[in-house]
């Protein structure tokens, strides 16, 4: 089991953090939840100096307990604000962002797991600010297939849902209502468009795959029309989630992303602190210009 943590995971705080308090402010502003902070990424300093953050839709509690995440879980979350997706879209315009990226809790008690939620924030960004690309990282909606239709004609220019870790190791470190079979399907169902979004997943690292399980997944991935990939080491949030089985090297991640460029992904972010939205408009954003 890894313990100790190694230099290149260590983040500093970046000298110049008026940008953070901007972002900081305007999320408060509009009482928004990010996933930078539900989630402790530890990239939340990077991004907030940089003007970017991932909004986290339909509230800060999630239906679900997956062993790797440190979003708050509860079977009773608050019902969801009517008000958030004009919220959302008045805070990005503000922000004056160039790329946005939206994601959510999971949310099984409501019918549709929050599709609409999502297309009506995506059509709010529309009228408010329409030269904004927008991606979304959307749970499995339970497989729904009329809920992963509104989502993937919602108007979107990405849309992600992450498989998280490879096949062996799903059902130990997901909740038990998750499966890399249903996330697989999802990732079809999304790319089942020839003018559909681009399609987006992400893997965490260091969870105890082999390298041969991750090219795998990748090619499974790629097969069932992914195009968009992130790749990244998994850190504890606590003592009480799934323990580090090792990390991986920068080197390692920098030879994962060559096999999954010669595989045929468009973009690839992969790192030892990358995460699935990481520097979004750098990677899966630059491969939109021209389309």
């Amino acid at each position: 089991m890894a313990k100790r943590l190694p230099q290149w995971l260590k983040t500093r705080l970046p000298s110049d953090r008026g940008a953070l308090k901007e972002v900081a402010g305007h999320l408060r502003r509009h009482g928004l939840n990010t996933v930078c902070t539900g989630a402790k990424c530890p990239n939340l300093a990077e991004c907030w100096a940089c003007g970017t953050a991932t909004i986290m839709l339909l509230g800060k509690e999630c239906t679900r307990n997956c062993g790797f995440c440190a979003v708050e879980s509860t079977n009773h979350p608050a019902r969801p604000d009517p008000a958030e997706p004009h919220a959302v879209a008045s805070a990005i315009a503000e922000l004056g962002l160039r790329y946005a990226v939206l994601t959510s809790v999971t949310r099984d008690d409501l019918p549709d797991g929050g599709a609409n939620h999502f297309a009506q924030t995506v059509q709010a960004i529309r009228r408010q600010a329409p030269k904004v690309t927008v991606e979304l990282l959307i749970p499995d909606l339970q497989g729904n297939r009329e809920a992963l239709s509104t989502i993937r004609e919602s108007g979107a220019h990405i849309v992600g849902h992450n498989l998280e870790t490879i096949a062996r190791l799903t059902s130990q470190c997901r909740d038990q209502r998750a499966s890399y079979e249903r996330s697989l399907t999802v990732l079809r169902t999304l790319a089942d468009s020839e003018h559909g979004p681009g399609i987006k997943t992400a893997l965490l690292l260091g969870l105890g795959e082999t390298r041969e399980e991750v090219e795998e997944t990748l090619a499974e991935a790629y097969g069932v029309g992914t195009r968009h990939l992130a790749m990244g080491q998994y850190l504890a949030p606590t003592r009480n989630h799934c323990p580090v089985a090792r990390y991986w090297t920068p080197e390692e991640f920098a030879e994962l992303a060559a096999v999954a460029r010669s595989m045929g992904y468009e973009s690839v972010a992969s790192g030892p602190l990358v995460r699935s939205s990481y520097r979004a408009d750098q990677f899966a954003g630059s491969t939109l210009k021209g389309k």
